[in-house]
C-alpha cells in the first residue's frame, strides 16, 4: 500500500503503511495531516482514520498494539563508542618509528627537548621515511573502508559495534545509505571540526542534549543513533 501525506498544501510520499506508524509514533506526522491512499475517494485528516489514536490500521477497527519505539543511545554510550574508534587510529601514529634508524630517532629526541617552530616541524617532517607515508596510508585506506562497510550495511562502526548501538533514519528507522551515514554524518562533519573546532564539538554535543539524542551531525544526515535491539 502506497500512502500519501499532505500538509500546508505540500504533498509527500509515498509512504509504506510501517513507515507511516513509525512516524506517527515518532510525532513525525500530525493527525492533523491529511492522508491519501488507493480505496478513498478523497483526503481525509489522519486523525479521522486512526480515530485519535497514534497507530492506522487500513483493514480493520481492531486497534493493533502501537510500534515500540526504539530507546535512545545515551551520550555516555555514544562518548565511549566515539573512543574506541579513536583508539584505533593510534597504531598509524607508532608506525613512524617502526621504519626509523636509530640516527633519525636520536634526532627526533633531540628536536622534543626544544621549543616547537616551523623549521622544526619541517624536520621531523622529514625523518618519517617514505615507506612510513606508505604504511600509514594503507592502515588509514583499510580502517576507513571497514568502517563505510559496517555503517552502510548495519549502521554500526567498530566502537558501536562493542558498544552495542546503532545508526538509524530518524523518520523509518530503517538502515541508512552509505552517502548520509558515512559521508555526511562522518566525513563532512570531521571535515568541519578541523575548521570549525571546537565550536562545533561544541554544538554537536548540545543538540545531543535533546529527547531523542541527536546531535548536530544527526541533523545534518537526518540520523538518530539507537541502542541495538537483541534478538
Amino acid at each position: 500500500m502506497q500512502i500519501y501525506l499532505a500538509r500546508n498544501n505540500e504533498q509527500a510520499g509515498p509512504y509504506s503503511l510501517e513507515q507511516l506508524n513509525n512516524m506517527l509514533a515518532n510525532q513525525q506526522v500530525l493527525l492533523t495531516d491529511l492522508v491519501w491512499h488507493q480505496g478513498m475517494q478523497h483526503w481525509k485528516p489522519l486523525g479521522e482514520l486512526t480515530h485519535g489514536q497514534l497507530f492506522y490500521n487500513p483493514y480493520g477497527t481492531a486497534k493493533r498494539p502501537q510500534p515500540k519505539l526504539p530507546t535512545f543511545a545515551t551520550i555516555l554510550q555514544r562518548t565511549l563508542a566515539k573512543l574506541l574508534d579513536l583508539l584505533l587510529w593510534l597504531p598509524i601514529f607508532a608506525m613512524p618509528s617502526f621504519f626509523m634508524t636509530s640516527q633519525a630517532k636520536q634526532q627526533l629526541l633531540a628536536l622534543q627537548s626544544k621549543t616547537i617552530t616551523a623549521d622544526m616541524q619541517a624536520q621531523v617532517m622529514s625523518l618519517v621515511s617514505p615507506q612510513a607515508w606508505q604504511a600509514m596510508a594503507i592502515y588509514a585506506l583499510i580502517m576507513l573502508a571497514i568502517q563505510a562497510i559496517l555503517l552502510s550495511k548495519i549502521g554500526q562502526s567498530i566502537g558501536k559495534r562493542l558498544v552495542g548501538i546503532q545508526i538509524v533514519d530518524a523518520n523509518t528507522y530503517e538502515p541508512v545509505p552509505l552517502t548520509r551515514v558515512f559521508l555526511l554524518r562522518s566525513i563532512v562533519f570531521i571535515i568541519l571540526n578541523m575548521l570549525f573546532f571546537p565550536i562545533i564539538t561544541i554544538i554537536d554535543y548540545v543538540f545531543a542534549l535533546s529527547a531523542k539524542k541527536q546531535a548536530l551531525h544527526d541533523k545534518l544526515a537526518t540520523t538518530i543513533v539507537i541502542k541495538k535491539a537483541k534478538k
